[in-house]
């Protein structure tokens, strides 16, 4: 009740100082952080007149514009920017940005690309679902077995039987576990915990396990029901023999985006100077992977240019 009561003092002497602006302060006991309200920020509202309602890249700045505070991308940069300025959950973020500044592309391949290229060689303060993740876990199935394995180990841009892209060990492990509760698979037989011999597991006494630890179910049957529950997330491998320019036009004007083996290489203007941009691919990219799927295999395959 003490800790109760001081908070409301608290909170009240902020508000007295502080005139009882718009942008009042929350004393938060418990996390002992100050939170501001949101109020609309008015110092950004010069920023809108120069933002387009076309596809690409904004960024937010702070005081230093050698590094910014968030990244993102719209296929309608003046609508996008809007909404952050009315969200309350962003009070922070607006707080702190003191200019915005934007890069057009042709269309959202081009706009998908820039971004994550952008937030990963920039790093802005509010970005962290594209930060780079360059050790990579998946779930290979290679005969009756199922096994974790790491993208420095193998090259995923070109293996069989790879199930899903995890940025650590435990989250694949987990994946499994899911699926075996859902589908009464057997711990024991997917590596998950220790299995006597000759006797089933525990799981299969309560009902949980389809018995392939006790002779119930074959392992090719166990096997295939994993397979199927995993099928959603088989990645897919690289499916040409080297680089390629995928093709975005839009109002009489074009981009060749380069792309390597899921990696984004760059974007150029000009067939031939997609030619010439060949640099190495460091490592399997996530997020280029999860980007390019859908233009590679669900759109028109004249839009794709092999390069090698």
């Amino acid at each position: 009740m003490t800790v109760y009561i001081t908070s409301i003092i608290r909170l009240f002497s902020i508000q007295r100082l502080s005139g009882q602006s718009r942008s009042a302060i929350l004393w938060n006991p418990e996390k002992e952080l100050f939170t501001e309200l949101y109020q609309y920020p008015e110092h950004l509202r010069h920023t809108l007149e120069n933002l387009p309602g076309s596809s690409g890249v904004y960024i937010f700045y702070g005081d230093d514009k050698a590094f910014p505070l968030y990244i993102g991308k719209s296929v309608n940069i003046r609508s996008r920017v809007m909404s952050h300025f009315r969200n309350p959950a962003e009070a922070k973020l607006l707080h702190m940005t003191r200019d915005i500044e934007h890069i057009e592309t042709i269309g959202e391949v081009g706009a998908l690309l820039l971004e994550s290229d952008l937030i990963k060689t920039r790093r802005p303060l509010f970005n962290k679902r594209l930060r780079t993740a360059r050790k990579l876990c998946s779930i290979r199935l290679q005969g009756l077995t199922a096994s974790i394995v790491f993208s420095d180990d193998v090259d995923f841009s070109h293996s069989e039987d790879l199930f899903g892209l995890f940025k650590t060990k435990m989250s694949a492990v987990e994946k499994i576990r899911d699926i075996a509760d859902q589908e009464k698979l057997c711990y024991g037989a997917l590596g998950l915990e220790k299995l006597s011999k000759n006797r089933a597991c525990f799981r299969f006494s309560l009902g949980k396990c389809a018995g392939v630890c006790c002779g119930k179910e074959t392992p090719e049957a166990h096997q295939a029901r994993l397979r199927s529950a995993l099928s959603t997330l088989k990645i897919r491998s690289w499916p040409y023999p080297g680089r390629i320019a995928i093709v975005e036009e839009a109002n009489g004007q074009t981009d060749y985006h380069v792309i390597n083996h899921w990696f984004y290489l760059g974007t150029v203007k000009t067939l031939e100077a997609a030619r010439a941009f060949d640099i190495a691919v460091p490592h399997f990219d996530r997020d280029s992977y999860k980007i390019l799927c859908r233009p590679l295999f669900e759109t028109d395959s004249s839009k794709v240019i092999l390069l090698d």
